[in-house]
């Protein structure tokens, strides 16, 4: 099942706006704030999208970035388009010729 959102992760944007370009510029100051991660979760925090995310966390990067939720993280409704819609005047893609055929039930 697809999402019918889009989820951007602003993290690695903010963080060269404040000139940090490693992500292991990151640890420590997390470290300061309370929030304890490995270089390999800061590393996959920056360079990928979360599914889930701790509230320590994301307050802590906040805080450190100096922004709010809303510039670290970006939701976008997607349409979603089906081949009929609603009140269509048919399906997308016609066909043709092709029309069932009666079944034919055979007994042994």
């Amino acid at each position: 099942m697809t999402s019918p959102y889009t989820v951007t992760w602003n993290l690695r944007q903010l963080m060269a706006t404040q000139n940090l370009f490693k992500t292991t510029d990151l640890v420590p100051l997390l470290a300061e704030k309370g929030v304890a991660l490995s270089r390999e979760q800061v590393f996959r925090l920056v360079t990928q999208t979360p599914i889930r995310l701790n509230l320590d966390v994301l307050g802590a990067l906040c805080e450190i970035l100096a922004c709010t939720p809303n510039d670290l993280i970006h939701v976008d409704r997607v349409t979603l388009s089906g081949d009929v819609a609603v009140n269509d005047n048919g399906p997308l893609h016609p066909i043709g010729d092709l029309r069932p055929v009666p079944a034919t039930i055979r007994r042994p």
